[in-house]
């Protein structure tokens, strides 16, 4: 599934719809190159569990926003070119069945955490605004996924 996004409040409503789907124990990697819209979509994700603070942890790896579930924001960019223990290091298996992932340039990284993902990849259209966000579902949960 393929979805044509050209501005940020659109981008940031697709993250709202996706959001609404998600449970505990859910994870979403997003792909996309800098400042494809990666974090405007989290932040859209992060309002259907109340969380409105979203800034991009490429600093300090992660956020964890304490909720029911649990809304855990990774940035993996600066593991990037590490070994995959790097990532696993990191504990975040033990938050997994009581928080909601969305894990920015995780694609390197996440099976360290699950075989059972959502995978968003965020390319740039024609035009500076325009982009185009399509949907790999991964495991029997994202089996037959639509918004």
């Amino acid at each position: 599934m393929e979805i044509s996004i050209d501005s940020v409040v659109q981008m940031h409503q697709l993250g709202a719809k996706i959001g609404s789907k998600l449970k505990s124990g859910d994870v979403v990697v997003l792909t996309g190159e800098l400042g494809s819209g990666k974090t405007t979509l989290t932040q859209g994700i992060a309002t259907a569990f109340g969380v409105t603070s979203i800034t991009s942890p490429t600093f300090v790896i992660s956020r964890i926003h304490k909720g029911e579930p649990n809304f855990i924001h990774i940035d993996a960019y600066r593991l990037i070119g590490n070994n995959l223990n790097a990532f696993a290091d990191l504990d975040f298996e033990s938050y997994l069945s009581s928080s909601v992932f969305v894990i920015e340039w995780g694609r390197n990284f996440i099976s360290t955490l699950t075989d059972q993902y959502l995978e968003v990849i965020i390319s740039y259209g024609e035009n500076e605004s325009d982009r185009q966000v399509e949907f790999l579902p991964n495991g029997d949960r994202w089996s037959g996924f639509k918004l």
